[in-house]
């Protein structure tokens, strides 16, 4: 049987999404973009990041400065809204975090890559639209963070090695009897609570009942150390750019449970090169993991079997 023209068009462009498809496949991803490196004034380079951000779609949902020479904006749009509503536990990807950061004598503004956090955190959407935006508003110059990169199916099922955390296995900081008196107990215990955790910003997931706590975490004393931001990347965050976008820390209130990414999944997948052993590895980190499940269950109103804040 004989194709006709419109047949044989049809056919190509069903072949060339096919080819696309598995290209994008076989690709490597990695945690983090270079958007630029600048000598400019770094008041400067925050407000003009700012501006980009806004002018290309994205809402400022919240800011950090965690230390000197660093601060972090926290970005939402309605595409990543609208990803978040489509996936389970989808909050956790529904903000994209932007650097400025002096390394080097130069101020470099660095982001999150959304097509690694939509496979890592296994959205329904692989976000390739957000990466366009962020990379038209604040350029693409190098994609950073891990040695060689993860294939999207190996994001997806990512635990660090053998008997670490997957991105389904969070901790469970608190239960209560309704989404809302959830959401009134973690943002009542957020502003009070003696366990250095502090809020940055609440977004809301239309459609369903999630909303997403940023937060900052200072610790006290030799254990409060390894719940602390600053310290902790002063043991990660080594590398030519900077991946203080890995902050802040976010808690999540789903029906009517409070949770938070286990530190061992969302370190390890944002840090997938990072050694086990040695100087600057996760075993400097090892107390970590509890001491910010302790802090997060604290802050939100759970109980805490030890305190240590």
């Amino acid at each position: 049987m004989r194709t006709t023209f419109p047949q044989r068009v049809s056919w190509i462009a069903v072949m060339q999404l096919i080819t696309s498809s598995l290209v994008h496949a076989a690709e490597r991803f990695k945690p983090y973009v270079l958007g630029s490196e600048t000598e400019h004034d770094f008041a400067a380079v925050v407000k003009s990041t700012q501006s980009s951000l806004e002018a290309a779609g994205f809402e400022l949902v919240g800011e950090y400065a965690p230390y000197a020479d660093t601060h972090i904006l926290i970005v939402t749009s309605p595409a990543l809204l609208r990803a978040a509503a489509d996936s389970n536990h989808g909050g956790f990807a529904a903000v994209q975090r932007v650097s400025i950061a002096k390394r080097n004598g130069k101020v470099q503004v660095a982001y999150t890559n959304p097509v690694y956090m939509a496979y890592a955190y296994r959205m329904k959407s692989n976000l390739k639209n957000v990466s366009d935006q962020l990379a038209e508003a604040l350029g693409n110059q190098a994609s950073f963070g891990a040695k060689r990169g993860l294939y999207a199916e190996d994001l997806r099922e990512y635990h660090y090695t053998f008997g670490m955390e997957y991105f389904d296995d969070v901790y469970e900081l608190a239960e209560y009897g309704s989404h809302q008196a959830a959401i009134d107990a973690v943002e009542r215990n957020l502003k009070t609570n003696t366990a250095g955790v502090r809020p940055l910003y609440r977004l809301d997931i239309p459609g369903k009942q999630e909303t997403v706590f940023g937060v900052s975490m200072k610790g006290r004393g030799e254990k409060g150390q390894y719940m602390d931001d600053q310290f902790q990347m002063g043991v990660v965050d080594h590398g030519a750019y900077s991946a203080a976008a890995y902050l802040p820390y976010e808690i999540m209130v789903t029906g009517n449970k409070v949770i938070a990414l286990h530190m061992r999944f969302r370190m390890a997948v944002n840090f997938p090169s990072l050694r086990m052993m040695g100087s600057n590895s996760f075993m400097t980190l090892m107390p970590s993991p509890e001491a910010v499940q302790n802090a997060l269950t604290k802050a939100v109103g759970g109980r805490v079997e030890q305190d240590e804040f």
